[in-house]
């Protein structure tokens, strides 16, 4: 082999020596999981660390990438049972007035022309009925227990001012949320039923319609309400 074929092989090699170690380095770093700091409040004050304690698992927080300092991610705060209740009733009432629309669809559509009597319509009005009842026993006790919880919290505050004692700032917290919880688990009470008592006229109504055109089961009536005509038998 030449001389200058063997020099320049030999500074490849030497070259690749010293590249492979850097790249492999490089390597390293890029597969290391970036740094991020997380960032909650806690009691009133801003805290952050590069790991997050249990205690602030379930808070809001901010991560925040260490090497650029800008914010990557948040993560919302967990959500309380009350909350969750909430959430699972204001799901229900959506439930409800779906179902209330499908049942309106159903009805005008097929109401006369499928039931054989006020026993089969009144079935296709069962499952809303349940429903919005079970809704309204859930309200309701919300709403009892809630009052009851704030009475309590209310009649300590006053024995503590009647004993010439500060209300601690977690008990006045506490009974500002729970007010604001039987404000709203009251008006969802009312709201469902008010479905209830809409629900009964509604109910009412089809079957007066039912009746009417049961009674004048006639080609000509049949035209004027728009309904196509009775099978024959």
């Amino acid at each position: 082999m030449p001389v200058k074929t063997e020099h320049r092989t030999l500074r490849v090699l030497l070259a690749a020596g010293l590249v492979l170690p850097a790249l492999a380095l490089a390597q390293g770093k890029k597969d290391e999981a970036p740094k991020k700091l997380y960032c909650w409040n806690e009691n009133g004050q801003r805290k952050c660390a590069d790991s997050l304690p249990p205690e602030a698992m379930a808070a809001a927080r901010e991560e925040i990438s260490i090497r650029s300092g800008m914010r990557t991610g948040e993560v919302q705060r967990a959500m309380t049972g009350e909350e969750r209740a909430a959430q699972a009733e204001e799901e229900a009432k959506r439930k409800t007035e779906a179902l209330a629309a499908e049942t309106r669809r159903r009805t005008d559509q097929a109401m006369l022309t499928s039931f054989q009597s006020e026993d089969e319509l009144r079935r296709v009005f069962s499952e809303r009925i349940n429903l919005v009842d079970n809704s309204i026993n859930t309200a309701r006790y919300n709403v009892t227990s809630l009052r009851e919880g704030l009475v309590t919290l209310l009649r300590s505050a006053g024995e503590r001012e009647l004993a010439e004692k500060p209300v601690p700032e977690k008990l006045a917290t506490d009974i500002r949320v729970r007010h604001a919880q039987l404000l709203y688990h009251s008006a969802l009470q009312s709201s469902f039923e008010r479905q209830r008592a809409e629900l009964d006229v509604e109910i009412e109504d089809i079957l007066q319609r039912y009746r009417q055109l049961k009674a004048s089961d006639a080609p000509g009536a049949r035209v004027a309400m728009d309904l196509p005509p009775k099978p024959r038998q």
